[in-house]
């Protein structure tokens, strides 16, 4: 059971257009082709690291970039000689592409392809103008208490 009702938030709440097409994209959207598989990982507060595992490609066969909020992973091998006879082809290296949401603030911060595992590592980097920040309180002194105070008295005119 798939079908999640979305309407009743789209009427009542403002701003959260792409949260929700979001939401809706993805569970209508199921990927018959899982290639290449991949894996998802925190490794820190902040930081992510997404690993593909990519075999039979080399690092120019493969494309990483970052658009927005979209990451996207491009494999494109090379032509095959057609001399080339396969008594058994079990290893994949046929074209693909992978694409990840990624939360706002968030971006790709290295690349990185050994022993056929492709590592993309990923940092949020929220602005200062964004995070909370901590606001003294002070404590009100009464008008004329301690510091020099200007009085401007006001006279009503007849």
């Amino acid at each position: 059971m798939r079908n999640i009702d979305f309407d009743p938030f789209w009427r009542t709440s403002i701003g959260f257009d792409r949260l929700f097409s979001m939401m809706d994209d993805s569970l209508r959207y199921d990927p018959e082709d899982r290639f290449p598989p991949y894996d998802i990982v925190r490794t820190g507060d902040d930081n992510y690291r997404v690993t593909l595992a990519v075999a039979g490609f080399t690092s120019d066969q493969i494309s990483v970039t970052q658009h927005q909020n979209v990451l996207t992973v491009v494999g494109r091998p090379s032509e095959r000689s057609e001399k080339t006879e396969y008594l058994y082809h079990g290893i994949a290296g046929r074209a693909f592409e992978r694409r990840f949401n990624l939360a706002d603030y968030v971006e790709v911060e290295s690349a990185s392809f050994e022993n056929g595992l492709l590592h993309i590592d990923l940092v949020r980097r929220v602005p200062e103008a964004m995070k909370p920040r901590r606001i003294e309180v002070g404590v009100n002194k009464a008008a004329g208490e301690g510091e020099n105070v200007k009085t401007i008295d006001h006279v009503k005119a007849a």
